[in-house]
């Protein structure tokens, strides 16, 4: 099955993630920008996580993320790493933020 665009930087395709909506040409999720910009990572400072995206595609991911939140979040509970899993010290500099 062919990828289906979403808007101008986004798609989905269903032999990536699952069909989750990913950045057009890459296997970079839109969770996975929208986690970032979720603990306060400006959209230019994403680039510093992810260079091989532009800064157009990040504001994209961010703009369908604002008109899909619903479908994004679910994504995102999914994927979600349990608490008993997550080390001990991460749990910490989680706390100290």
């Amino acid at each position: 099955m062919l990828a289906k665009p979403l808007s101008r930087y986004i798609t989905r395709n269903p032999e990536i993630l699952s069909g989750e909506p990913i950045v057009l040409g890459t296997r970079t999720s839109v969770r996975a920008i929208v986690g970032l910009w979720r603990l306060g990572v400006m959209p230019e400072e994403i680039l510093n996580h992810l260079p091989h995206l532009t800064l157009a595609q990040v504001f994209d991911a961010l703009s369908f993320y604002l008109d899909n939140q619903a479908e994004v979040n679910e994504y995102i509970e999914r994927n979600q790493v349990p608490n008993e899993l997550v080390h001990s010290s991460v749990q910490a500099a989680l706390n100290e933020s």
